[in-house]
């Protein structure tokens, strides 16, 4: 992002946008306890990171979660996953990886000042995003429709086993199978929410563009909101071969 804050914080030293030592004469998207768009972008940048990094505490408690219940429980963990469709995960997994492609794209856009194509981009982000989730409700439908539920609500029926399991009969379905789905639907139902947060950002961000917000000076909520969107697509690369391809 060098190029990009050589950009905007070259506006912290350009009177052509009202520049000034006194708070009174800053920029208008410069906010009025920061004296330069330097300061206010390496400050908006470093919250960014802080946030994202207690995000990371926050799914490393989950992950730990599944790395002990998975070692207790091998057999019911690898049946369970055979329930899932690593079809739909796989969809899920390109259409996240184009997003984060598209949500880099804005942000260059932003950089460039080219708010037809920063909007463009955002509106495929946004795109991506339902997609994702539209895959995900038909995934949840099938497990609900299974019985293939949480804990004590585990009672699976109508099964459609995706591959059998080391040759073992369909029938057989190892004790504590419902806690893998707990934890399936914890892992996955957080990681949707994420995405649709994210959604409701970029809508923000996408009207805030055509409003004329952002230009090659000021374009640091564009990127906040790829750094965010950018970590849901990383949680779910992990999530992805965890709980649909285990052998």
């Amino acid at each position: 992002m060098d190029t990009a804050n050589s950009h905007e914080h070259g506006a912290g030293h350009d009177d052509d946008h009202g520049e000034s030592h006194g708070h009174g004469d800053h920029p208008k998207f410069l906010a009025h306890h920061f004296d330069t768009p330097l300061q206010q972008f390496d400050t908006a940048k470093l919250g960014m990171w802080l946030f994202l990094a207690q995000e990371l505490l926050f799914f490393a408690g989950l992950f730990v979660a599944y790395g002990i219940y998975r070692n207790w429980y091998p057999d019911a963990f690898s049946w369970s996953s055979h329930q899932l469709d690593p079809i739909m995960g796989a969809i899920n997994t390109v259409v996240l990886l184009f997003s984060s492609l598209t949500a880099a794209l804005a942000v260059r856009s932003s950089q460039l000042g080219q708010k037809s194509k920063t909007s463009m981009w955002l509106v495929l982000t946004i795109i991506c995003a339902f997609i994702f989730l539209v895959v995900k409700y038909f995934e949840y439908e099938h497990k609900f429709e299974s019985g293939l539920l949480p804990g004590g609500h585990f009672h699976p029926h109508h099964l459609h086993v995706v591959r059998a399991m080391h040759g073992a009969a369909a029938a057989g379905i190892p004790d504590h199978s419902g806690t893998f789905f707990g934890i399936y639907f914890m892992m996955t139902g957080v990681h949707g929410l994420h995405v649709l947060i994210g959604i409701g950002v970029m809508i923000w961000i996408l009207i805030r563009n055509n409003r004329g917000e952002f230009s090659a000076q000021y374009f640091t909520p564009v990127e906040l909101v790829a750094l965010y969107w950018h970590l849901v697509d990383l949680i779910w690369i992990y999530l992805f071969p965890l709980l649909y391809l285990i052998d």
